[in-house]
């Protein structure tokens, strides 16, 4: 392991276009389970919720689980070690651009500034008809559904649901950062989520090397990943950024 972190570290600091792609592994570590698996919010939740036809014909009872999902419970969550890093490798110039399928916003919460959000972001709310935008605070989710100040329209977490496409600008970036990039860091993600999970193999058709920080092995790990770095996000990051600047 020590040696791959090593070799690792080297390809990260000697990179000119590196890009991250991160999943709910990533924010784990700040209390959000993942959607999916043993533990996951789908094992306690109808994900019938988040399919787009059931919110138009039943908004009622999909907000009713959206507001304890994505607003009671993800609303009190706290960016870790692992999205601070991430932040810090932007400032410093090494990560160009963060491409994740989170929906949390603890990436921005840390400090993180050129991120494509492929899903969206449950921190915002749009109304369908007029495009006006709010944040949570400004909406009394006491009541709902919560509607548009303008137009009366049922409002909808920016963010996609099942049977809703993928935000074009944000899947477009997220393709030619993909091939620019020379070194993908793949950090908490199954690669089982299309077409999220085509990015890093779209980099890796263009010539990128693959790191991939993981709990256990993924979908990418026997296909596209170079080197395979087993553990939490957090602490396989923070001894990253250890090597990469000893002084700090």
């Amino acid at each position: 392991m020590k040696v791959y972190i090593q070799k690792a570290a080297e390809l990260i600091r000697n990179s000119k276009a590196m890009i991250a792609f991160t999943g709910a592994g990533v924010s784990v570590e700040s209390g959000i389970p993942p959607f999916r698996g043993t533990n996951g919010l789908w094992s306690r939740y109808d994900p019938q919720c988040l399919d787009l036809d059931f919110f138009h014909s039943h908004p009622k009872e999909s907000w009713t689980a959206i507001k304890t999902i994505f607003y009671d419970f993800f609303g009190n969550a706290k960016f870790n070690e692992a999205h601070r890093v991430l932040a810090d490798f932007e400032a410093k110039g090494i990560l160009k651009t963060l491409v994740t399928q989170n929906i949390d916003n603890l990436h921005q919460m840390a400090g993180s500034k050129n991120v494509l959000e492929f899903h969206g972001n449950s921190q915002k709310l749009i109304c369908p008809q007029c495009k006006k935008m709010y944040v949570p605070e400004e909406i009394n989710l006491d009541v709902l559904p919560p509607l548009c100040v303008n137009d009366g329209f049922i409002l909808k977490p920016d963010f996609v649901f099942f049977g809703e496409g993928i935000p074009e600008e944000a899947y477009r970036r997220s393709i030619l950062a993909a091939r620019k990039a020379d070194v993908v860091l793949i950090i908490g993600t199954t690669g089982e989520v299309m077409p999220a999970s085509m990015i890093p193999s779209e980099a890796k058709r263009a010539g990128a090397t693959i790191i991939e920080i993981n709990t256990e092995p993924s979908n990418y790990t026997n296909r596209i990943t170079d080197i395979f770095l087993e553990g939490k996000a957090s602490e396989i990051l923070l001894e990253l950024e250890g090597l990469i600047y000893p002084e700090k």
